[in-house]
């Protein structure tokens, strides 16, 4: 697992809407996001970090071996980078990123659980 996808501390952790990875806002705003750069293009674009990432998630999950871990298939994130993960993340993309994915033929699931 490499450090930079570590949160460096508790304090304004956000989650991605796309994959759940959970690091600072200033990590998302530095480096991205380590499985949605290439779609949400969040590095050096605080508006993105704001519109794709969200504040308000439950739990987390520390990945060290997504590929083999019953939990991260369950979560569907066993095909992610080893990181932090939220359990549940409350928001909404914008639609013109819903577009954008499904143009790149990525489909979007909410990652919000909590209204099941």
């Amino acid at each position: 697992m490499s450090v930079e996808t570590v949160p460096k501390n508790l304090k304004n952790l956000r989650a991605c809407l796309v994959c759940s990875l959970v690091k600072t806002f200033d990590q998302f705003e530095a480096d991205g996001c380590d499985n949605c750069e290439s779609v949400l293009h969040l590095k050096r674009n605080r508006d993105n970090v704001y519109d794709c990432t969200s504040s308000n998630f439950e739990g987390m999950i520390a990945s060290c071996k997504p590929e083999d871990s019953w939990v991260c298939k369950w979560q569907r994130i066993a095909k992610f980078t080893k990181g932090v993960y939220a359990i549940s993340v409350q928001g909404r993309l914008p639609p013109s990123i819903v577009r954008e994915l499904r143009s790149a033929g990525i489909v979007y699931k909410s990652r919000d659980t909590s209204k099941i």
